[in-house]
């Protein structure tokens, strides 16, 4: 035996050494190693292991989480098995499909039955707000006007005030670079505007006011619609996206939406179901200087986050008087992580936002709600440092709304939280955690609330 081996495994369970017969493989083919102490996924160095069902149900403090109600028991431990049907199913097709993947039920919910389409956002259902109230301001996009290429300014006076409860709607939003990225335009074309506008290239339509938004305060941002146009277009360049030494020239490809059917053609037998939203939506950012609109942060931004279809909620905290709020960059379809820098980008016949403010919530950083999640938010130029903004949202949600014991709230994110990379081309890289609604008992679900006073914190 490898004496790490020996090490390792001393005080192993004799029915777990029983295991070492026949390990699994990983993907590489390369033996996948029981690992059976409390050290997890973190134990240094290159070997890959296998955390024993056991050791996860120890450490993830099950016991305390059903013992309290906190959580809909019965869920949690369809959860849970669903987990151990998941990993047998793994490891029994381990060899066979080396190089594949199997599609986990732990990613859609508790219920191990359910699909989930692994590419479409999960914004189905019925909104996660009441019907449409107040009044309805039309907001058009006119460059130099409404719409400023690249930065949010807080010099620049509201173009649009609007009380609590109303609905903007923004009509024949533009494209890239106000407008100027067109339809079947050469590569050359597009790559020459990038001077023109060095700090982004987001047609950003704003600010908008919300009358009696202070600091401290929350604005809700209901989508009620995202209609596209007709194309939109994907392009990366050397320098640029996850991969910025790996392509020696720029690319540009053109999309053609079915608006019928929602979908586009990638390339023959290759077709993208569309899911619009607007990349950009949020608040001017703190501070007194211009911002470029390319980094998202607090104040929410370029997030870039898949899931802000239309029936979802946006919750961002306020850092100026009014919010100032901006929005842009439409999106018809990404992928999380947008690595090459782009989605199917596009522009939208009509966006409508209601924005409805909440006031001194404490709320640190932007969060989402949909039909199916709740969603938090983390964005630093350091994904892991992303990672943990992320993980604390989740954690102070689940302490405001229920009184959680915040160990009791870490170990739930450690079972039940799907962590994911929403962008990481945009300076500062976002990741976003998603708790599944249908975890909770109806009465427990009506408590948690994204606007429920928390102490602002980092």
């Amino acid at each position: 035996m490898d004496p790490r081996d020996e090490a390792m495994h001393r005080d192993v369970p004799a029915g777990h050494q029983q295991r070492r017969a026949g390990r699994p493989l990983d993907r590489r083919g390369e033996a996948m190693h029981p690992h059976d102490g409390s050290e997890g996924c973190s134990t240094p160095g290159r070997r890959r292991y296998r955390l024993a069902d056991e050791v996860v149900e120890a450490f993830a403090r099950l016991d305390r989480l059903t013992a309290g109600d906190a959580v809909d028991t019965e869920r949690l431990d369809g959860f849970v098995e669903a987990r151990r049907r998941t990993r047998r199913k793994v490891r029994e097709l381990g060899s066979a499909l080396r190089h594949g993947t199997v599609a986990s039920p732990l990613l859609g919910g508790a219920d191990a039955s359910r699909a989930w389409p692994l590419y479409r956002p999960m914004a189905g259902g019925a909104p996660v707000f009441p019907e449409e109230q107040g009044a309805v301001h039309t907001l058009p996009s006119i460059e130099g006007e409404t719409v400023h290429v690249g930065w949010f300014d807080p010099a620049l006076a509201p173009v649009l005030t609007v009380e609590s409860g109303d609905t903007v709607s923004y009509v024949d939003t533009m494209t890239h670079c106000a407008g100027r990225v067109c339809l079947n335009m050469t590569v050359a074309e597009r790559e020459a505007l990038r001077a023109d506008y060095p700090a982004a290239p987001h047609s950003n339509i704003g600010p908008v006011a919300v009358r009696g938004a202070e600091p401290g305060d929350v604005i809700e941002c209901r989508i009620l619609k995202a209609d596209p146009i007709d194309w939109g277009f994907n392009n990366s360049g050397p320098g640029r996206g996850t991969l910025p030494d790996d392509f020696d020239r720029p690319h540009l490809r053109f999309f053609h939406f079915d608006r019928e059917r929602m979908t586009t053609e990638f390339l023959p037998g290759i077709e993208i179901p569309l899911g619009p939203f607007q990349g950009i939506l949020g608040v001017q950012p703190p501070g007194d200087r211009p911002a470029p609109s390319g980094p998202p942060g607090r104040y929410g931004g370029n997030m870039d986050l898949r899931e802000l279809v239309a029936g979802t909620a946006l919750f961002v905290p306020v850092f100026h008087p009014g919010g100032k709020l901006w929005t842009s960059d439409s999106h018809a379809a990404q992928g999380d992580g947008e690595v090459n820098l782009t989605a199917i980008e596009t522009a939208m016949r009509e966006v409508r936002i209601q924005y409805v403010l909440h006031k001194q919530v404490g709320l640190a950083w932007p969060m989402v709600e949909t039909p199916t999640h709740w969603i938090s938010l983390g964005m630093d130029p350091d994904l892991d440092a992303a990672h943990t903004i992320a993980l604390r949202q989740m954690i102070r949600f689940l302490e405001a709304g229920l009184a959680m014991d915040p160990l009791d709230a870490y170990s739930l994110c450690s079972i039940a939280v799907t962590f994911r990379i929403t962008q990481s081309v945009d300076g500062n890289k976002g990741v976003h955690g998603m708790l599944p609604k249908d975890l909770f008992r109806a009465d427990l679900r009506e408590r948690l609330s994204l606007v429920a006073p928390r102490q602002p914190r980092a």
